[in-house]
C-alpha cells in the first residue's frame, strides 16, 4: 500500500500549505520505513487525488519535508521517503542515547511523584502487549515511554532536538522490536529505568537509559549486517 492510499481529502477550511505538510508528515510517521515491502515513492498525482487538492500545496509540503530530511526529491525520478543507511542509523541511536540519558537525569529532579507514577502505570499497562506478542501495540507504547522521559526532563530544547530524530527512531524501533527477544527485554529495562527515576538517582537513571538504548545500537550493529532492501532502494533513487 502506498502513502497515497492512506490519505483522506482535506477540507477547504484548512490552510492548505501548512495542513498538507502536517498530513504528509503524519503519514510518513505511520510508515514502516525500514520494512522490506515499504513503498517509498510519493506520487504527487496520487496524493493530490487522495487529498482532493491541487499539486501546488503538495509540492510546497514536499519541499519542507525534504528540508527536514524526511524525503528525497530526485530530479527526473520522483520523490521518495528518506531511508537512512546502517551507519547513519547507528550514529542516530548514539545521539538519542545521549539525549535521553540526560533527560532521565533531569527528570529525577524535575518530574513530580505523580508524573513518575503515571509513567509506571503506563509501562505496566502496556507490558502485557509484549508478552502476548502484540509487537505493533507494544512498539507504539515503547516510543511513547521514551518520549515521556524527554518531556519529564523539563528541558524544551532537549525535547525539540530529539524530535528531529523521532521519525527515523520510531521506524527503527518498530522494526527492531519484533526481532530476537527485544520486546521482553524492553519491558524489564523500562521497569529498571522507572525504579531509578523513582529513587531520584540521576546517575543510575541516566546509565540505565543509556545502556537500554545502546542495546538497540548493539543489536543493529550485529544483526542488520545485510540491508539489501535499504541499499537497493537508495540505489534506485540515487
Amino acid at each position: 500500500m502506498s502513502i497515497g492510499d492512506k490519505l483522506k481529502p482535506i477540507a477547504e477550511s484548512f490552510t492548505l500549505k501548512d495542513h498538507t505538510f502536517k498530513v504528509l508528515r503524519a503519514a510518513i510517521l505511520e510508515m514502516d520505513i525500514y520494512g522490506p515491502d515499504a513503498d517509498l515513492r510519493m506520487d504527487e498525482r496520487q496524493i493530490a487525488e487522495s487529498l482532493g487538492i491541487s499539486r501546488t500545496p503538495i509540492r510546497e509540503a514536499l519541499a519542507r519535508l525534504a528540508q527536514d530530511d524526511l524525503v528525497q526529491i530526485v530530479p527526473r525520478k520522483g520523490v521518495f521517503v528518506r531511508r537512512k543507511s546502517r551507519e547513519e542509523i547507528l550514529d542516530m541511536v548514539v545521539v538519542w542515547a545521549a539525549l535521553e540519558s540526560m533527560a532521565a537525569r533531569l527528570a529525577t529532579t524535575n518530574a513530580t511523584d505523580a508524573d513518575l507514577e503515571s509513567l509506571r502505570r503506563f509501562a505496566m499497562k502496556h507490558s502485557s502487549a509484549a508478552g502476548r506478542a502484540d509487537i505493533e501495540e507494544y512498539s507504539d507504547a515503547n516510543i511513547k515511554f521514551h518520549q515521556t522521559i524527554l518531556e519529564l526532563s523539563g528541558c524544551a530544547l532537549l525535547r525539540t532536538t530529539a524530535d528531529g530524530l523521532f521519525t527515523h527512531m520510531k521506524a527503527v524501533r518498530r522494526r527492531a522490536m519484533g526481532e530476537s527477544d527485544r520486546a521482553r527485554r524492553s519491558v524489564a529495562d523500562h521497569m529498571q529505568i522507572i525504579e531509578a527515576l523513582t529513587e531520584r538517582d540521576g546517575d543510575l537513571a541516566a546509565r540505565r537509559v543509556r545502556e537500554h538504548t545502546m542495546r538497540l545500537h548493539d543489536h543493529i550493529s550485529k544483526t542488520w549486517t545485510r540491508l539489501e532492501n535499504l541499499s537497493s532502494a537508495r540505489n534506485a533513487i540515487g
